[in-house]
């Protein structure tokens, strides 16, 4: 898998903006590994008030907990980078915005702190989207390869493409 560039980033971003424009939608971010990233790529687009609504930065789970809601109880059952916490923070990142999307990501960049069983390049990354009162939800597991700047730059694609290609 190539490392997307910054058009290829931009472009996905713009098609997310009209998309939401078009469908009257607010878009939120939660994320974790990518630090930001994927709410920059957002918000460099021109006009992206009309529809990027706020990004939460929750590196620490600290954070995951007292910024979107994640259960302390699922993040240490689960750990931070699992589809139970991906979930987790999505729904919480709908929870606490008035947006109707919602995109979370969580993972280990690197270049350290990776385990046997999680390795670096594991990311999970979740899609939600409120309709009426429920939140429908789902998550999807990555293994990214390439540096710390490669995993975050996948991730932020892969987030982006999945909303996207095939949104909650």
């Amino acid at each position: 898998m190539a490392v997307p560039g910054d058009a290829a980033l931009e472009s996905l971003a713009r098609r997310i903006g009209r998309r939401c424009v078009k469908e009257g939608l607010l878009l939120a971010t939660a994320e974790s590994c990518t630090g930001g990233l994927i709410a920059k790529c957002l918000t460099d687009i021109p006009g992206s008030s009309a529809w990027f609504e706020r990004g939460f930065i929750t590196y620490s789970n600290r954070a995951k907990a007292e910024q979107l809601g994640v259960p302390g109880r699922v993040l240490d059952r689960h750990g931070a980078v699992s589809e139970p916490v991906a979930l987790a923070m999505a729904r919480g990142a709908l929870r606490h915005s008035p947006a109707g999307l919602a995109i979370a990501v969580t993972g280990i960049a690197g270049p350290d702190g990776g385990t046997p069983g999680k390795p670096v390049g594991t990311v999970w990354i979740a899609w939600a989207r409120r309709r009426g009162a429920r939140i429908e939800a789902r998550a999807d597991l990555f293994r990214f390869k390439g540096s710390r700047d490669h995993v975050r730059r996948r991730t932020a694609s892969a987030a982006l493409r999945g909303l996207w290609d095939a949104r909650p």
